[in-house]
């Protein structure tokens, strides 16, 4: 099937890809500016496993290209998908309303697959503007990290469609995706986009819950880690998303529940829950550098810092809301320099910030740790582990270690000589 998607975000690069992967004819469009200039050069700006690779397999093999935005689908287009940013949709409205126009009078049916993360009741807002075929809902649920392989293996595929002839021609263009169980979860269109907006909420709920608990753990001698085992032991909770650590971030969840958050506001409903979510979560990105504050008695001025990690999760070189931002913010008042090593992230902190003398960036991690009088966990990459406590006690100012996602085993890394914070523990 030939199909076009719109967009160029992570969303609409994994679909065009995994599409294309599948033997489907596929045009990429966006606008010109870097994404599309990395994309005709056979590149992805988002660093994602597996994701450069496939692109090129299928620019190489013809399956995909890029197109402007503006330019006309072909004649044998059938489904067509919106991937925009959630403050894209005035761009999203007028890309549909230009594709209403080019596409009138066309005899084949065609569908329109929203997966922006747009404000609840948009899809069928949308419908109003394409008169010539069906908008639908698919909300993306793509996990950064591992993007390709969550949209070629989906846990669930939220429809929102009430067109019996657009629920088909959807399904088709899944089936390579759809074999081994039906995925599809078929409800109205708004319905779809609140459930995408309310089960964010409800992870994003889970994980400043046990950051809440965490830091009570702290006050009571408590260690949060068996704590937490218990919690996920019993089965009406389960293990997914109970662990503590500095803060989440991303594009994604962050956005999602303020999203829902400012739907509920808006709709007079409000959310006093939600609203605790968030300031938790923001509170709890500078849990590091408190325990830091307080270990040195407020003296921070002068001192070095290591941080290992900046992307907002391992996988993926985003910092987009990530706890990086709000730690080196905090840092930087304190008169820090700090030394930091990622893996995928540090052409995201060097864009951001730009050449700062008291930001050094290090592309080993045991460089980071040079001098440093503590040293920060704050992205749990598996490279990071595992390290070797020995050189780092050596190469370190201070044998000082925060663990912001509660990697390690606190015994060992004392028994090591090191002082030892983590989140609850």
């Amino acid at each position: 099937m030939h199909l076009n998607v719109y967009g160029d975000t992570l969303c609409a690069l994994v679909t065009a890809t995994a599409m294309a992967s599948s033997g489907h004819q596929v045009v990429l469009r966006s606008a010109a500016g870097a994404f599309a200039e990395a994309l005709q050069g056979g590149e992805s700006l988002y660093r994602e496993p597996g994701l450069a690779k496939l692109l090129k397999e299928q620019l190489d093999a013809g399956r995909l290209r890029w197109g402007a935005l503006d330019e006309p689908p072909a004649p044998e287009v059938r489904a067509l998908f919106m991937a925009f940013e959630q403050a894209d949709e005035p761009v999203a409205r007028d890309v549909l309303l230009r594709l209403a126009e080019q596409m009138a009078g066309r005899t084949a049916p065609s569908v329109v697959i929203n997966q922006s993360a747009f404000p609840v009741g948009t899809t069928e807002e949308l419908q109003m503007l394409f008169p010539v075929g069906s908008v639908v809902c698919l909300p993306e649920f793509l996990q950064e990290g591992a993007a390709v392989q969550s949209f070629v293996r989906p846990a669930r595929l939220l429809l929102g469609c009430d067109n019996e002839r657009a629920e088909l021609l959807v399904r088709e263009v899944f089936r390579p995706f759809n074999r081994l169980s039906d995925h599809f979860l078929v409800m109205r269109p708004r319905e779809a986009e609140f459930a995408k907006l309310a089960i964010t909420g409800m992870l994003a709920t889970r994980v400043s819950f046990m950051n809440d608990m965490a830091n009570l753990a702290d006050t009571l001698g408590v260690d949060i880690e068996q704590v937490r085992r218990g919690v996920g032991s019993d089965p009406r909770i389960g293990e997914a998303y109970l662990y503590p650590g500095c803060g989440f971030g991303g594009p994604g969840l962050s956005q999602n529940v303020i999203s829902l958050s400012d739907t509920l506001a808006a709709s007079g409903v409000g959310s006093e829950l939600l609203t605790q979510v968030l300031r938790i979560n923001e509170r709890q990105k500078e849990v590091m550098f408190r325990k830091l504050w307080r270990h040195y008695d407020t003296a921070l001025s002068g001192r070095v810092v290591a941080v290992w990690g900046a992307a907002f999760k391992p996988g993926t070189g985003r910092i987009d809301n990530a706890p990086i931002l709000k730690l080196l913010e905090a840092l930087w008042a304190q008169g820090v320099t700090v030394r930091v090593h990622d893996p995928e992230a540090l052409p995201a902190l060097r864009e951001t910030y730009g050449a700062r003398d008291d930001l050094i960036l290090c592309d080993e991690p045991y460089l980071a740790a040079e001098g440093a009088d503590a040293l920060m966990l704050v992205t749990e990459w598996k490279a990071y582990w595992s390290p070797d406590f020995e050189r780092l006690s050596k190469i370190m100012r201070a044998p000082l270690i925060l663990d912001g996602r509660n990697i390690y085993d606190p015994a060992f890394v004392r028994q090591s000589g090191f002082t030892y914070y983590g989140v609850g523990r």
